[in-house]
C-alpha cells in the first residue's frame, strides 16, 4: 500500500527528502543551481554591456548551446553504460573551472566577447554530459519508484528556486561589485555540490563495455526506441518546439527592458525572479501532485499558457504588469518541461534512460542554440516586441496541434 495516500501538505511535497542520497543531492544541487542562475542572468548582461549588439546576444547563446546539440545523444549512451555518480562529480569540477576562468579573466581587466564564447563552448560540452546524467541519476537515488515522480518535481523546484534567488543576487552584485563576483561566486557555489556527491553511498551500475563499436548501434536503438514509441515522440517533439521558439525570451529580455520599460540591471533581476516565481508555483503544484496520471493532458495546456504570457508581454510597457505576465510565463514552462520529464522517466525501459533522457535534454536544451539565433536575428530586424509575437504565436500552435494528436496516442498507450 502506498503511504503517500496518507500524507498530506508538506510532507506530500517533499516527500523525496525521506531518502538521504537524494537529501545530499537536493542540498548540493540548490546551492551551487544558485550560482549556475547567478552566472547564467550575468553572461548576457555583460554581453549586451560590451557588445550592444541583439546579434551577439545570439551568437554567444548559441555557441553556449550547440553543444549541447551535437554531443547529448553519443552522452547518452556513455550514460547508461557508466557510473552517474561519477561522471557527476567529474562535471560538476569541470564546471566549477570554467566559471573561475570567467572570474579572472573579468578582474584582471582582459575578458573580451569571444573569451566568453569559448568559456561557453566549453560549459556547453559540460553540460552535454552532466544534464542527462543527472536526469537518470534521480533513479539511483530514490528507493521507492512511486515517489519518482515526485523526485523529479522537486528537481524543478529546486531548479526554480534557484532561479527565483539567482537572478536577484546577480542584479545586487552587477551593480554593485560588476560582473565579475557573479562568475566568481558560482565557482564558488560548486563545493557545495561536489561535497555533497561524494558524501553520497550509491550503489555501482557500470555497465562492462565489450566492444567500443557499438556506440553507434547503441545509438541508433536509442533513437528508434524514443521515436517509435508514439507518445515519446510527440513529447518530445512538443517540448522542443516549445524549446526552440520559446525559451529564448530570457535571451532577448536584456533588450526589452533597455528599450521597452527603460529599466536597469535591477529591472532585469526582477523581471527574471517574477519568471522563477511562476516557475517555483509550477514546480510545486507538480510535486503536490500524488502520482503521474494526467499530466500527459497538462503538457499542450501549459505550452498554450507560456504562448499566450509572451504574445502578451510584447504588449505592456508597465512594469507591474510586465512582472505578473513574467510570473505566467515561468509557470507555463516549468510544468511544460518537468511534466514532459516526468512522463518520460515514468515510461521509459530502464535500459534506455540514459539516451531517452538525452534526447529529452537535445529537445530542451539543445533546440536553444538555434533559438538564440532566431531570437537574436528577429530581435536585430524586427525589434523585440515582434519577437515575443512569434515565440509565443509558435507555441501556441504547437500547442494546439498536440491538443489534436493527444486522444490518437493515449488510446495506445497507458499513459493517462
Amino acid at each position: 500500500m502506498n503511504n503517500n495516500n496518507n500524507q498530506t501538505g508538506f510532507k506530500i511535497v517533499f516527500r523525496s527528502l525521506q531518502y538521504r542520497n537524494y537529501r545530499l543531492f537536493f542540498i548540493g544541487q540548490t546551492i551551487s543551481l544558485i550560482g549556475t542562475w547567478i552566472q547564467r542572468i550575468t553572461t548576457p548582461w555583460l554581453v549586451y554591456r560590451l557588445s550592444k549588439s541583439a546579434f551577439l546576444l545570439g551568437v554567444v547563446g548559441f555557441s553556449a548551446q550547440i553543444p549541447a546539440f551535437l554531443l547529448t545523444p553519443f552522452a547518452g549512451v556513455w550514460v547508461d553504460r557508466l557510473n552517474r555518480h561519477k561522471i557527476l562529480v567529474a562535471t560538476q569540477i569541470l564546471a566549477m573551472i570554467q566559471a573561475l576562468s570567467l572570474s579572472v579573466l573579468f578582474f584582471t581587466g582582459i575578458i573580451k566577447i569571444w573569451h566568453i564564447v569559448i568559456l561557453g563552448i566549453l560549459l556547453g560540452c559540460i553540460d552535454a554530459f552532466d544534464m542527462p546524467t543527472r536526469q537518470s541519476f534521480v533513479v539511483d537515488i530514490i528507493d521507492k519508484k512511486e515517489d519518482l515522480s515526485n523526485a523529479i518535481a522537486l528537481n524543478s523546484l529546486m531548479v526554480n528556486a534557484a532561479m527565483l534567488i539567482g537572478p536577484t543576487i546577480a542584479g545586487i552584485l552587477v551593480a554593485t561589485a560588476g560582473e565579475g563576483m557573479c562568475f566568481l561566486v558560482n565557482g564558488l557555489s560548486y563545493i557545495f555540490v561536489i561535497i555533497s556527491l561524494l558524501m553520497m553511498i550509491v550503489e555501482s551500475k557500470n555497465i562492462k563495455i565489450q566492444n567500443n563499436n557499438k556506440i553507434f548501434s547503441d545509438l541508433k536503438e536509442g533513437f528508434r526506441y524514443t521515436f517509435g514509441v508514439v507518445v515519446i515522440r510527440y513529447v518530445i517533439l512538443l517540448l522542443a518546439l516549445v524549446s526552440l521558439m520559446g525559451m529564448s525570451y530570457a535571451l532577448v529580455m536584456p533588450v526589452f527592458v533597455k528599450e521597452i520599460l527603460h529599466g536597469g540591471s535591477h529591472t532585469f533581476g526582477f523581471l527574471m525572479s517574477a519568471s522563477g516565481i511562476g516557475a517555483l508555483a509550477g514546480a510545486i503544484y507538480l510535486a503536490s501532485r500524488r502520482d503521474s496520471s494526467g499530466i500527459i493532458k497538462i503538457l499542450p495546456l501549459s505550452a498554450l499558457i507560456f504562448g499566450f504570457a509572451l504574445i502578451s508581454l510584447a504588449f505592456t510597457r508597465i512594469f507591474i504588469i510586465a512582472l505578473i505576465l513574467m510570473i505566467i510565463t515561468g509557470l507555463g514552462m516549468i510544468i511544460q518541461m518537468a511534466g514532459s520529464n516526468t512522463v518520460l522517466q515514468t515510461i521509459v525501459e530502464d535500459n534506455k534512460r540514459g539516451r531517452v533522457m538525452s534526447f529529452y535534454t537535445m529537445a530542451f536544451i539543445g533546440t536553444a542554440p538555434f533559438g538564440s539565433l532566431i531570437a537574436g536575428f528577429l530581435t536585430s530586424k524586427l525589434g523585440v516586441q515582434n519577437t515575443l509575437i512569434i515565440n509565443g504565436l509558435s507555441c501556441v500552435l504547437g500547442a494546439l496541434f498536440f491538443l489534436n494528436k493527444i486522444s490518437e496516442f493515449t488510446k495506445i498507450s497507458h499513459v493517462n
